[in-house]
């Protein structure tokens, strides 16, 4: 604890420090300053005018064993301090930085704020001489007469500013309006608005590596939170994990998700009290914008979560309705054990690609309902598990979909404000029961209730291409993409662009995802579909091929498959391809469409249609794409195949 604390208070300027109430004060008025950035105030305030080293406020700030990245949160704090001084660092007027040494208090402590005339003089040279050594510094790069002038009148002009900026800066010291101060100077500005924001995974401080999931849990929920207001368009989490650990810069990470603005923080999980702090940052210009702290029992984590989006929506000026509020509103506390199952198996399913790794979800959501038989969100997450077919997976369509729609009613009749169930049953409508018009009225109430929930966009525009709604289509899809834009996401907007015949998006998605991702088992999929969408049979094979091998094909299915691509091009990978189908088959479930589209490929009509009834019969999700799947054109002439679309009963 910083030893200022033998002091009741500080003054300095207008500010004041009441070291006992922990609270800094301007002109009598409380200025909300974080417990962080207020330490680092005091163990500057202790010793002024003396330099404080980096390492010295490492120790006295963040114990030994607390994990923290020191340079980020130094910076942090430094920012907040500075925020709520109303200072800078390029014309300091109290805490000055020395470069990878540390900083100092400058300003006058317990005694008379110096004058304006003395202070802006002190301050103007300050600013001559930093803008004199930069156009010192261009010059020398410079070759002729002509250039130098030019740079010299670049930064004489640059010279002017500072010391304009630094006289304002002592004005706003005295206690004058910064923004009537601006307005003088320089005319009304506007704040850059914010209508996109993306949540950086929350960095885990606990100091127990097993405790991320909570950690990415609790990211989950204030992405979702975030995106029930629907005045803002908030990146999914698919897109925002990659960059956890990253040390980025946010502007860049802005830039590349293609937002205004950026939630980050922390969580420290003691026991069973949490600790969170969330950070809205503005990426252009970058600014720290607010900062919170919040402190509550592991029960009521997901309370707070929404607290946190209602702050971020009423900082950058959003109207946020009554309905959104009452959204953001947990009714209930719910049981710790419950709600620690119920993010382990989340953060299981978020990574599961095989049929192991979903049934470990599906566990870890069965008992977190053991736990909390009243858990409308665990009921939520196992019907979403259910509702999603993996390759590898024994149980079709008809052992899977009810059981999705049981637990996603059940999640309803507990809450009937989760999003995600409400598109559970939209999808559940479209692909299982071919119930068009409910699927349609199921996607309305999910984007109600969170118009920012990628998913149910994504399976609204597959609905809508099998339909021939194309360019409605298209447009959703392109919806998915600005909801997650990162090209790890992109596999099924490309899907719905090739079902739409757009070549030219879904070639250019495509190679997008190829760069980012290219030993990726779905990226050459859709590589795959574009050329076979434009003609290229072979080179479409080719990345079949690929994929299969990426996706942990069997040894000896892989080489037969090669074999069979080496001695007769496409016509044989597809041949054994659909003999590597019929074996799996025995034993597992395989999509009877994706059989009877390699049949069709290889021009075994007969074929295609045995397999297209036992689609038909089975349930089969992909059979809502008879008329807009490219590897099943062949079959539209056959009186067979019109009965097929009429009987799935495909919107004409």
């Amino acid at each position: 604890m910083p030893s200022s604390s033998s002091h009741p208070g500080l003054r300095f300027g207008v500010f004041e420090v009441d070291v006992r109430a922990r609270e800094l004060r301007k002109n009598g008025s409380r200025v909300k300053l974080q417990h962080q950035p207020f330490e680092l105030l005091l163990i500057l305030l202790d010793r002024p005018g003396d330099v404080v080293t980096r390492e010295e406020l490492r120790t006295r700030l963040w114990p030994a064993d607390v994990y923290v990245d020191f340079d980020r949160s130094l910076n942090k704090a430094i920012v907040k301090l500075r925020e709520a001084l109303g200072d800078s660092s390029w014309c300091p007027i109290y805490v000055e930085t020395l470069p990878r040494i540390g900083y100092r208090f400058i300003g006058p402590v317990n005694g008379t704020t110096p004058p304006v005339e003395q202070a802006a003089a002190a301050m103007s040279q300050h600013a001559t001489e930093f803008a004199r050594n930069e156009a010192a510094t261009v010059e020398a790069g410079t070759q002729g007469p002509a250039p130098a002038q030019a740079a010299s009148r670049v930064h004489g002009t640059r010279a002017s500013i500072l010391v304009l900026a630094c006289v304002m800066a002592i004005a706003l010291l005295l206690g004058l309006s910064s923004s009537s101060v601006s307005e003088r100077l320089f005319g009304r500005h506007s704040t850059p608005r914010i209508q996109s924001l993306a949540v950086l995974p929350l960095v885990n401080l606990s100091n127990v590596a097993d405790q991320d999931y909570f950690a990415d849990g609790m990211t989950e929920e204030l992405t979702t939170d975030l995106g029930k207001i629907s005045a803002l368009r908030v990146v999914s989490r698919t897109s925002t994990m990659q960059y956890k650990g990253s040390k980025k810069p946010l502007p860049e990470i802005a830039r590349e998700l293609n937002v205004d603005a950026i939630v980050e923080g922390t969580v420290a999980r003691s026991g069973t009290h949490v600790h969170i702090t969330a950070n809205l940052i503005q990426a252009s210009p970058e600014r720290h914008l607010w900062a919170e702290s919040y402190e509550s029992e592991v029960a009521d984590a997901l309370a707070v979560q929404g607290e946190i989006a209602q702050a971020v929506g009423r900082k950058i000026g959003l109207s946020i309705t009554e309905k959104e509020r009452e959204l953001l509103t947990v009714p209930r506390p719910v049981n710790p054990e419950a709600q620690d199952l119920y993010m382990e198996g989340r953060f299981a399913w978020h990574f599961a690609e095989n049929a192991e790794a979903s049934q470990k979800a599906v566990n870890y959501f069965q008992q977190a309902i053991e736990k909390d038989p009243s858990f409308a969100k665990a009921y939520a997450a196992l019907a979403s598990v259910y509702s999603m077919w993996i390759p590898g997976m024994a149980q079709g369509p008809r052992d899977r979909m009810p059981k999705a729609r049981e637990f996603a009613m059940k999640a309803l009749a507990l809450d009937n404000t989760i999003s995600e169930s409400h598109a559970t049953l939209g999808m559940i409508d479209l692909f299982y029961d071919w119930n068009w018009s409910a699927a349609e009225e199921e996607y309305k109430q999910t984007i109600a209730l969170n118009p920012n929930y990628f998913w149910v966009h994504s399976w609204h525009a597959r609905g809508l291409v099998a339909r021939g709604q194309a360019e409605q289509a298209v447009a959703e899809a392109r919806r998915v993409i600005g909801l997650s834009p990162s090209p790890l996401n992109w596999d099924y907007p490309i899907w719905v662009f090739v079902l739409a015949r757009r070549e030219d998006l879904a070639r250019e998605r495509a190679e997008q995802l190829l760069r980012v991702a290219p030993q990726w088992t779905w990226a050459h999929f859709s590589a795959a579909y574009v050329y076979e969408l434009q003609g290229d049979s072979e080179k479409a094979a080719q990345e079949f091929l690929k994929a299969d091998e990426l996706f942990g094909a069997e040894p000896r299915k892989m080489a037969q498959l090669k074999e069979a691509f080496a001695k007769s091009g496409a016509e044989g990978y597809w041949r054994r391809t659909f003999e590597n189908y019929e074996e799996t088959a025995k034993s597992d479930y395989v999509e009877p469409v994706l059989v009877a589209e390699a049949c069709a490929r290889i021009g075994d009509k007969e074929c295609a249609f045995k397999w297209l009834e036992k689609g038909y019969e089975e349930r089969d999700d992909l059979m809502i794409n008879l008329k807009v799947e490219p590897a099943l054109d062949s079959l539209h002439p056959d009186p067979r195949f019109q009965d097929l679309v009429r009987r799935v009963g495909i919107p004409q």
